[in-house]
């Protein structure tokens, strides 16, 4: 966390704190096997105990932090075969949800939906190419939990942000581990919406095994280094 924390509004509190320190674990500065208490996080963000310990309740259910008995909090640490599991998984959930809205006729996304997404998509492009990673983080979250939700299922969607969350927990102390990031990972996002709004099937399904073989090999290659 940062010193002294970011300041945080009175209102919705406990949605607020959960964001604030989700986005902390995820870009990596609360690390993976810290432990903590509600009382450090309530003193760091200046509030009381009760939204804080409501909002670490949230983040242990999303499966991002373990509850320690008598002792508090710890940011869920994954392993290689964690991290494999899970993209596994993401990758056979949307080539069979793809899959579904084809064969089933699903409705065509409006195009205000396409062109909501594909900002999320040139966004996402944008923080990959240059190697931001705090930035292509967010973006690619959003953009994958956007992209998602056109299939009208929210309890898949909310299942595959969660998978992809607990994916980039992992995968970014080792992405960290390179001092360019520039081009180094996937950046097909907006193709990936063109064959979506085109309702390719073929190609909307070979992006999304490329994203997933991508990032698999190149978090295994850099954790093999760092190893």
């Amino acid at each position: 966390m940062r010193d002294g924390g970011p300041q945080v509004r009175r209102s919705s509190l406990r949605q607020q704190i959960a964001d604030a320190l989700r986005d902390e674990i995820l870009t990596g500065r609360l690390q993976a096997g810290r432990h903590f208490t509600v009382k450090e996080i309530a003193e760091t963000y200046g509030v009381s105990a009760t939204p804080v310990r409501e909002a670490l309740v949230d983040l242990a259910a999303q499966g991002l932090l373990e509850v320690e008995q008598h002792r508090g909090f710890q940011v869920r640490q994954f392993t290689a075969a964690d991290f494999r599991s899970l993209t596994e998984a993401r990758t056979l959930v949307v080539d069979a949800a793809f899959r579904w809205m084809t064969e089933y006729g699903a409705a065509d996304p409006s195009p205000d939906a396409i062109a909501s997404v594909r900002r999320r998509a040139e966004a996402a492009v944008r923080a990959a190419q240059a190697g931001v990673l705090d930035v292509l983080i967010g973006c690619d979250l959003r953009f994958w939990r956007e992209l998602a939700a056109m299939g009208g299922n929210p309890h898949l969607s909310e299942f595959l942000d969660r998978v992809r969350a607990q994916a980039w927990i992992y995968a970014v102390p080792h992405l960290r581990s390179l001092t360019d990031l520039a081009g180094v990972c996937w950046s097909g996002h907006v193709a990936l919406v063109d064959a979506v709004a085109e309702r390719d099937t073929a190609t909307t399904l070979q992006l999304t095994h490329e994203y997933g073989e991508h990032t698999l090999a190149l978090v295994e290659r850099l954790a093999l280094a760092r190893s």
